[in-house]
């Protein structure tokens, strides 16, 4: 199995408001950057659709490392889906769960692959965190515009 890194990140520019995605994939010497955007959406869409789109690149199953500054990502990924999934979709607050829809997508491009899942420090200076933050700023910058 092929070893990648990905870093992602997400910005808003409001939350709700024009927003932007970033990712860095690297294999070894190879790198990759992604980017896009929304009209309006929220951070935490941003978020998960960066490591969405970075998965979604990956043409074969994966090792593959994300690195995000996305509590709400790792989180949700590693601790509380299981129990939205049996509880049918409703979390801890007994309310329906935000961004289901990206949930399911995430769930759907991580399936292939054996994720571990980084924790990053976001505007602490971490170089790859800091070019995918970039990304998601410009692009965020380019949706506002009209």
């Amino acid at each position: 199995m092929k070893k990648v890194d990905i870093f992602t990140d997400g910005a808003c520019k409001g939350n709700p408001g024009p927003g932007g995605w970033g990712v860095l994939l690297r294999m070894g010497k190879h790198e990759k950057e992604l980017s896009g955007a929304e009209a309006e959406t929220t951070n935490n869409r941003m978020e998960m659709t960066a490591v969405i789109r970075g998965l979604a690149a990956l043409t074969e199953p994966c090792r593959v490392t994300v690195h995000t500054d996305s509590r709400y990502v790792i989180d949700g990924m590693t601790r509380w889906i299981h129990g939205w999934q049996k509880k049918g979709w409703i979390n801890a607050s007994k309310k329906p769960v935000l961004n289901k829809d990206l949930w399911l997508e995430l769930i759907e491009a991580a399936a292939p692959h054996r994720i571990e899942w980084i924790w990053v420090k976001g505007h602490a200076g971490h170089t790859e965190n800091e070019r995918v933050d970039r990304l998601a700023s410009d692009a965020a910058g380019e949706a506002g515009r009209p």
